[in-house]
């Protein structure tokens, strides 16, 4: 039998380096040898046995190769807990378990997360054989990354941007594009600095707002396809803020994996989702149904309570809560004690409260809902405690 091929101090380093993290495909991939190789030169070099099966990987090895570390408390909450990541558990010996995924079930998952996870800091053939969409997606997110950084900011970031907002000329749109940065992380790195200049707010009315059918389409095509906001945005022209407002405005959600899931293979706004009743009064475009229905809805309920009021005999005069003559301690104001023949019943008008938007119903004129005057008078509590704080 020929002896193989020689190892190299330069393979064995990267053996010893990487075994435990890569599995033992992705290893004889990258060295172009095969596993029984891999398998044998690990046994001369002393490596410690290794809990891999060529079918799964442990939760740590996969982190690992996706350039992430070490698993974290957030990792068992936002990839487990929140988005499915399908784990297995697997005894070490008789009193150790190790989390393992297996890597079936991790492609499929990876392919419905494909927004969410950045396969740019994956380095190919990791985990071994990859699905054939793993390819075009990591270089979506290569071309994501060049446009938008995701690392620490420096001093000399901070400095531009602070000069940028000086200037009082430019939108979230136009800093992204000039500092390669996220509206989003944009804006929470003013609110950690502190900075009092704010971005050039956009109109959201006139040709800023209109949405082409064309436009709607490049949308479309590039959530299905796993496209980031940041690339979209410069597609079409308009700001990633922008951009998440229209997916928020038609699926009630801006995670884009969410959306590519109920999207499907059909048109834009098929399966978009009911909004709940909170999110119908927050949503413009839903708000003025919403209040139909519930003043509907609360119309309803008052003629049941007015039947069961009746039906148990206790207070045939139901209407006095919706009076603005009746007092709660006084009593009617008008001196009529028979709600039924009273010619001076006026329904309550609704307010509109100022601060939050909502309509509220109070006999006395208010110019905020009962729960901003609470929030307003907490806020003058905090602000007078800090200005008389005793240093």
């Amino acid at each position: 039998m020929g002896k193989g091929k020689q190892w190299t101090p330069e393979e064995d380093a990267y053996l010893s380096e990487m075994w435990g993290y890569v599995s033992i495909d992705g290893l004889g991939k990258h060295l172009n040898r095969s596993r029984n190789a891999v398998i044998c030169r690990v046994r001369r070099l002393g490596l410690p046995p290794f809990l891999e099966s060529g079918d799964y990987v442990t939760m740590n090895q996969l982190l690992h190769a996706l350039g992430h570390g070490s698993v974290h408390a957030y990792h068992a909450k936002s990839w487990v807990e929140e988005r499915g990541l399908p784990i297995k558990i697997k005894m070490r010996s008789s009193k150790a378990k190790v989390k393992v995924v297996y890597l079936e079930d991790f492609w499929a998952w990876a392919e419905k997360n494909r927004s969410f996870v950045d396969f740019s800091r994956m380095e190919p053939l990791a985990l071994g054989k990859e699905p054939a969409w793993v390819q075009e997606q990591r270089r979506i997110d290569y071309r994501s990354f060049a446009i938008q950084r995701k690392d620490p900011w420096t001093e000399q970031e901070d400095s531009r941007l602070k000069m940028l907002l000086g200037l009082k000329k430019y939108g979230y749109a136009e800093l992204s594009e000039m500092l390669s940065r996220s509206a989003g992380a944009i804006q929470r790195r003013i609110s950690d600095l502190g900075l009092t200049d704010k971005p050039v707010r956009v109109p959201t009315h006139g040709q800023n707002s209109v949405w082409t059918p064309e436009h709607v389409q490049i949308l479309c095509e590039g959530i299905r396809n796993g496209v980031s906001y940041a690339i979209l945005a410069r597609q079409i022209g308009k700001s990633e803020k922008a951009v998440r407002g229209r997916v928020y405005l038609d699926y009630l959600t801006e995670n884009a994996d969410k959306v590519r899931a109920m999207l499907g293979d059909g048109q834009w706004g098929d399966g978009a989702p009911l909004p709940t009743v909170k999110q119908g009064i927050y949503h413009s475009r839903y708000r003025t149904d919403t209040n139909t229905d519930l003043e509907r809805l609360a119309g309803l309920l008052l003629l049941r309570l007015r039947d069961l009021r009746k039906e148990e005999g206790k207070d045939d005069y139901w209407q006095k809560e919706s009076c603005q003559h009746w007092n709660l301690i006084a009593g009617c104001t008008k001196g009529e004690t028979d709600c039924d023949a009273c010619p001076h019943f006026l329904r309550i008008k609704p307010q509109y409260c100022c601060r939050c938007g909502a309509t509220f119903l109070e006999r006395t004129e208010q110019t905020f809902c009962s729960a901003c005057r609470t929030a307003r008078r907490n806020q003058a509590r905090r602000k007078w405690a800090r200005e008389h704080d005793d240093k």
